[in-house]
């Protein structure tokens, strides 16, 4: 008989198990940390489509889009005048913007698990077809 206090193993190949919440909480950590610390970091250089318009000539016809005046536009957050706080804080809520839509996605397409179905059909009398 095995106890909630016992670690889990793979039974095949014997190995301890790491939780999914430990791996979701590691991997939402490590992403906090490269958007709000790590990104300032990044090369300062034009991104691909920029440099080829640059090299080009055609950036001068360049003109700002509709959410040009938008709170996190440019990779920067409005009204935060350090720049290496600005880019930080426009990343992690980015990071978080796509957590919660992904998540959101997730929760409203996802299966009902067979157990759910048979268990909420004997809750309300119904039969399956």
């Amino acid at each position: 008989m095995s106890t909630a206090t016992e670690d889990r193993t793979d039974q095949a190949e014997g190995r301890p198990r790491v939780a999914t919440r430990w791996v979701l909480a590691g991997t939402l950590l490590v992403s906090l940390l490269l958007a709000g610390v790590v990104s300032y970091y990044a090369a300062s250089s034009p991104d691909g489509l920029e440099q080829v318009s640059q090299t080009l000539g055609f950036h001068t016809t360049e003109t700002d889009h509709e959410l040009s005046d938008s709170p996190f536009a440019d990779y920067g957050t409005a009204g935060v005048s350090d720049g290496r706080l600005s880019g930080g804080i426009a990343g992690v809520a980015g990071v978080l913007i796509v957590l919660v839509l992904a998540g959101g996605l997730t929760w409203a397409v996802r299966r009902r698990r067979p157990e759910q179905d048979s268990t909420d059909q004997a809750s309300t009398g119904e039969t399956a077809a």
